[in-house]
């Protein structure tokens, strides 16, 4: 693979991972307790700014998936997806203030070796 493609898989990962925590923050600060009826809800989390952001990071996100894959092969591009375990896990304790769980680090890691392992195939 060449570095342009790995850069644009690896832009499509990061973007994806960081549309996937302006969702969460978008969608955590709205209170959704004074509405009834689906549809008012869904108008509410729709319309919050962050997950407009994440929509929009989420596209770019694909357009530069599409770009890669027109470079590489689906079996190559794909398994780098799963950086964006490594991303989200460590955003979502960074940014999020989420707790940090050992289980799910170890578990994070061993996706990380996976994917070094396809990459260097």
């Amino acid at each position: 693979m060449n570095l342009q493609a790995f850069l644009i898989i690896f832009s499509s990962v990061f973007l994806s991972a960081v549309a996937q925590l302006s969702f969460k923050y978008g969608v955590s600060n709205i209170d959704l307790t004074h509405y009834s009826g689906t549809a008012v809800k869904i108008w509410f989390l729709f319309t919050s700014p962050f997950v407009i952001l994440g929509l929009v990071l989420y596209g770019v996100g694909t357009i530069l998936w599409l770009f890669a894959l027109k470079q590489v092969d689906l079996s190559l591009a794909y398994p780098f997806v799963g950086m964006s375990f490594l991303f989200v896990f460590a955003f979502s304790v960074l940014f999020l203030q989420e707790s940090f769980d050992i289980t799910r680090f170890l578990g994070t890691v061993v996706i990380v070796i996976g994917i070094a392992i396809l990459a260097r195939a």
